[in-house]
């Protein structure tokens, strides 16, 4: 089996802090096709009718991730970058607050939602996003993640009542 985890490249001081670089195995055709074939396993018997994201290397991943599974794709974005009527959501991140958007009309009350990024750390954004799709009556039924950074603890942020998928789990800021 491919050894996925070794196509991040660990980055110490990136703005201060630990940065785990996704670039190289998006580079690497057969990474790339295989972590979204995994993810796609994982999650292919859900019943999902759309894979929604944040911007922006969560869209790289979750955007596949739908094509796969057969299922649209919905954005969420920053404050004033969607051009339609749309719901926001205000939220603390770890050193200001940031607001993000969907379309009103992008999830229909009942529909099974999928939530991806490319990485959980410390949970503060995915807690964002699932509060926005459960505002427009969207039922979250998987949250998945290429890569998670468990020393960050964003598991207990998002809490228990989710499953949480992560095809790379990164224990330690020493990988």
């Amino acid at each position: 089996m491919l050894d996925l985890k070794s196509k991040i490249r660990r980055i110490p001081e990136f703005k201060g802090v630990v940065f785990w670089d996704i670039t190289p195995l998006l580079k690497d055709k057969i990474a790339f096709r295989e972590s979204i074939r995994l993810m796609a396993e994982h999650f292919r018997n859900k019943k999902i009718d759309v894979v929604v994201s944040n911007e922006a290397r969560g869209f790289i991943i979750a955007a596949p991730l739908a094509y796969e599974l057969g299922t649209g794709f919905v954005p969420i974005r920053k404050k004033g970058k969607l051009p339609a009527a749309c719901m926001d959501y205000t939220y603390q991140k770890e050193y200001e607050t940031d607001t993000i958007e969907i379309h009103e009309d992008a999830i229909e009350p009942g529909q099974n939602v999928l939530l991806v990024d490319d990485l959980l750390a410390t949970g503060g954004t995915m807690k964002a996003n699932i509060a926005l799709v459960e505002k427009l009556g969207g039922k979250v039924v998987g949250i998945g993640f290429l890569i998670e950074l468990g020393y960050l603890k964003g598991r207990e942020t998002i809490g228990n009542n989710y499953e949480i998928f992560s095809l790379i789990k990164i224990d330690t800021p020493q990988g």
